[in-house]
């Protein structure tokens, strides 16, 4: 200032690197309550997607997307196109259950049915088969190479790019009739853009479940980032007592309580700082600082610390379910007025999908006019239209159908409107109504019914009839 300038001292400080080397996460096989039900989910979950395209109903695959048919057979029913608002529901449902079950219980979709839970727990148990327990990945990854560090590096990738070829076949088996694609497999002749979503879905599986694991979760996963919109004070989450666990400390069972005056002081709380609550965590993290956006809520630190607590003679549930609330001393309140608005709004919507699936008409019938002629004069002077009706049979049993016009004019058929069609197929059927001579003026509206050969009425399609406006 006042044409004087002031000399600054600059000095450069390391601020470290702007990216870390994410440390790899060891966990520990663990027994317990939540642990079996966690691989019972992994056993029913991976028993549908590996056995649903194998079964069939009716000689139809029990669940095929269709796409080229534009057909999806989903357990003995058939949905098209015209069926979309059913799906549209069927995704409003999906999302409302997982606010519900969250609200209710935390993060329990990414605990035990997440397709990325899953499938690691599955790639951790292969590794576990071949590498050995935690301690032995441990030194495993720390020795150098060596004939029997590559023989098992080698034999668990085998493993897991074959487990992942299953996966990406499976998944492509949703899409493509699954034995007409191993057929074509084991004929090499596999097409172009089957082989490239086998390959890419199979890459998917082994990058996310066998590489990335828990990163996908910490970094990549939406889920984590919106969920504490759905947690209240009074949502269960997997929490450490601090009252009781505080504070902590290694010591033998003797030094747990000891004695002044004769009356029994907590000198320790109840946690023995073991760290085996950190080191079954599949993402690493320590449940003891508290709620934090890594954790999956798969209870493994639970089962755990009771194992523990069962080892040195104290009460469960250092670690446990709780609320927020009940760790402050409140009551447990469970059920409250945002999970009864979502179970009555769940109600509702499968109640209507239920209702959709069941009212849902078996067959599409649509009538497109004669683009090139709005009629024609035939004879001495009556009036033609003709029309193409598109009809598909969405049931999976044949139907004999025959068509009529349901109008006050005086129309007739000229020529057959009846047709047989098998299942799922698709048919366009020509038809043709006659006025006679000055019996019908101008535009008019015509209904078009069709109908079972025992004479149910299946469908109805709106049509216009065209005639002279004056002789």
């Amino acid at each position: 200032m006042n044409g004087q300038s002031r000399k600054i001292d600059v000095r450069v400080v390391d601020g470290g690197a702007l990216y870390a080397r994410q440390p790899k996460v060891y966990p520990r096989e663990i027994d317990g309550r939540f642990q079996r039900l966690r691989i019972a989910a992994v056993f029913w979950l991976l028993g549908m997607f590996y056995a649903f395209p194998w079964i069939s109903v009716g000689g139809q695959q029990l669940v095929l997307f269709d796409l080229p048919a534009r057909r999806f057979h989903v357990f003995g029913l058939t949905f098209w196109p015209q069926d979309f608002y059913l799906l549209t529901l069927l995704l409003i449902i999906a999302a409302l259950s997982l606010f519900f079950f969250t609200a209710l219980a935390g993060r329990l979709w990414c605990g035990y049915a997440c397709p990325q839970t899953v499938w690691t727990e599955v790639f951790l148990w292969i590794e576990r088969r071949i590498e050995g327990d935690r301690n032995a990945r441990m030194r495993l990854d720390k020795a150098p190479w060596n004939r029997n560090k590559l023989a098992r590096k080698t034999a668990k990738h085998v493993a897991w790019v074959v487990f992942a070829l299953w996966t990406g076949f499976t998944f492509v088996g949703f899409f493509t009739p699954i034995r007409v694609l191993g057929a074509e497999v084991l004929q090499w002749r596999l097409g172009g853009w089957e082989a490239f979503w086998v390959l890419f879905y199979s890459f998917a599986t082994w990058g996310n479940a066998g590489m990335l694991r828990e990163q996908v979760c910490k970094y990549m996963c939406p889920y984590a980032r919106f969920q504490s919109a759905m947690f209240d004070r009074d949502t269960l989450v997997i929490s450490y007592d601090v009252a009781r666990g505080e504070p902590r400390g290694h010591r033998s069972r003797a030094q747990l309580r000891s004695v002044d005056a004769g009356v029994a002081t907590r000198t320790l709380g109840d946690c023995i700082d073991c760290r085996a609550c950190v080191q079954v965590c599949p993402t690493g993290i320590d449940i003891r600082e508290g709620l934090q956006i890594d954790c999956i809520a798969c209870a493994a630190c639970i089962d755990a610390c009771d194992d523990v607590m069962d080892k040195i003679g104290l009460a469960r549930g250092l670690i446990r379910y709780t609320t927020e609330n009940e760790l402050g001393g409140k009551a447990r309140r469970i059920l409250r007025p945002r999970v009864f608005a979502y179970a009555g709004a769940l109600c509702v919507l499968v109640a209507a999908f239920a209702w959709g699936v069941a009212t849902r008409a078996p067959l599409i019938a649509e009538v497109l006019h004669d683009r090139n002629a709005l009629f024609r004069s035939v004879g001495d002077g009556a009036i033609e239209n003709s029309y193409a009706v598109k009809l598909a049979n969405k049931s999976d049993r044949a139907v004999a159908l025959s068509l009529h016009a349901d109008t006050p004019l005086p129309l007739r058929t000229i020529g057959s409107a009846s047709v047989s069609l098998d299942p799922g197929e698709v048919f366009s059927l020509p038809l043709t109504l006659r006025a006679e001579p000055g019996a019908v003026r101008g535009r008019n509206p015509v209904t078009i019914v069709v109908s079972a050969d025992d004479g149910r009425e299946l469908a109805r399609a709106k049509a216009q009839f065209f005639a002279p406006e004056s002789p």
